[in-house]
């Protein structure tokens, strides 16, 4: 009987953490490696905070009906607000929630997440409409991995290939499409993005995602992982720059 208790008990706050974090390794396996590079007492922030990065923007690109993912955004403004009162529901809150990081300016800066969902005309639309969320993620980013100034421009980068990779051509620009036909509008915008992918300070978390980011979009494919060995080199460089 304890055995078929515990079995239909619900799960503890630690798992529900475990299966967000678990999501976003799903998509990002090269972590396994890639996490080496980065300083043993950053990695389990890094990868919480990947895992919120995940779920914000997931609401606001993922689906055909934008609905349930503006009722999200608008459930995880509340949820950031409550951050920095001291209060948290949401299980990647256990990781984050009582760090010393602007969450508030990250809530506030979701209405613009949301309204990104919208397919950009041109590659600076695409880069323009992520602007204030990418300059929240890098206000949090300098605060929690010591970097100088993250730059806005290359977290930006990072989000564009990260919507490119889970929405495929619906993440593609109006003028891409109309340039390269149908039929090779993400082989297109994946190859813009690299011969315009910014330079910038950020923290070696963002250093080794936004390598690893780059490498698949030059592979082919920015939804399909990196084998070890290339996620390793990879990685290494990411951290070195």
């Amino acid at each position: 009987m304890a055995g078929h208790a515990m079995s239909d008990a619900a799960p503890s706050r630690d798992e529900a953490l475990d299966s967000f974090l678990d999501k976003w390794r799903a998509r990002w396996p090269e972590w396994a490696v890639a996490q080496a590079f980065v300083r043993p007492e950053q990695r389990e922030v890094a990868l919480a905070w990947a895992a919120l990065q995940q779920e914000l923007t997931d609401a606001a690109w993922g689906g055909s009906d934008a609905r349930p993912g503006e009722a999200k955004l608008a459930w995880w403004m509340e949820e950031l607000q409550g951050w920095s009162r001291g209060i948290r529901r949401h299980p990647i809150g256990l990781a984050l929630q009582k760090l010393p990081v602007p969450w508030t300016t990250l809530g506030a800066a979701i209405p613009s997440l949301r309204e990104s969902r919208e397919r950009p005309r041109d590659r600076d639309e695409a880069f323009a409409a992520l602007a204030p969320f990418a300059q929240a993620v890098a206000d949090i980013e300098t605060a929690l991995f010591d970097a100088t100034s993250t730059s806005v421009s290359v977290v930006q980068a990072g989000l564009l290939q990260a919507r490119l990779a889970h929405t495929n051509e619906a993440a593609v620009p109006m003028s891409v499409i109309a340039r390269a036909g149908e039929g090779a509008t993400t082989h297109a915008w994946a190859a813009e993005l690299l011969a315009h992918w910014p330079r910038g300070d950020a923290g070696r978390p963002r250093r080794v995602w936004n390598a690893l980011a780059r490498q698949r979009l030059r592979r082919g494919d920015a939804s399909q992982p990196l084998p070890p060995w290339s996620a390793l080199w990879t990685a290494w460089r990411g951290a070195r720059a």
